[in-house]
């Protein structure tokens, strides 16, 4: 079952990026002061890692929609490069649609889906063969919120430690949106 979810959000992805810009341009055309970039935040994250042989840089910018104050929609991209020397290197892109919900101001649920395409590159003596692969990540999550920060916790419901970027499928996330 899970498989057959994962198939169908592979082929898709596009299309429901395609859709979602299609009903924020809807939302827009139809708005007589323009007022829907008054609803917009944006926000991402950075992240840079080094030491002894080992470099790490992710980049990953993100905007959502507040339809009101309970719920939100958004889009993010996601572009990392990772490298351990005389070992390998990946370089890993993507994107991610993302879904929240506050019950309270303090409080957030979220949902969040991600598609990345990973490229491994192994260091030709060792035997290995270059991996390149689609992997789906499905997070369902919860945070604190105080104003524009939210730190939580997520989790993966579709990991397999084979093929995620990430070591566990709990990972804590920190989000800032302006």
């Amino acid at each position: 079952m899970i498989m057959k979810f994962i198939k169908i959000f592979d082929k898709n992805i596009t299309c429901l990026i395609i859709v979602f810009f299609l009903i924020l341009t809807s939302i827009t055309a139809q708005e007589k002061n323009n007022k829907f970039w008054e609803n917009v935040r944006f926000g991402g994250g950075i992240g840079l890692s080094f030491g002894d042989g080992f470099f790490s840089g992710t980049l990953a910018p993100s905007a959502i929609y507040d339809f009101n104050t309970q719920f939100a929609l958004g889009l993010g991209l996601n572009g990392a490069y990772n490298e351990r020397k005389d070992f390998y290197n990946s370089t890993i892109i993507g994107a991610s649609i993302i879904g929240l919900f506050n019950p309270i101001p303090e409080i957030q649920l979220s949902t969040e889906f991600e598609e990345l395409n990973v490229h491994r590159n192994w260091e030709n003596d060792l035997g290995i063969e270059n991996e390149h692969y689609w992997y789906p990540a499905l997070f369902m999550g919860l945070g604190y919120q105080s104003r524009n920060v939210i730190v939580g916790i997520r989790y993966d419901l579709l990991y397999d430690k084979t093929k995620s970027i990430y070591a566990d499928p709990w990972a804590p996330f920190f989000r800032v949106y302006f």
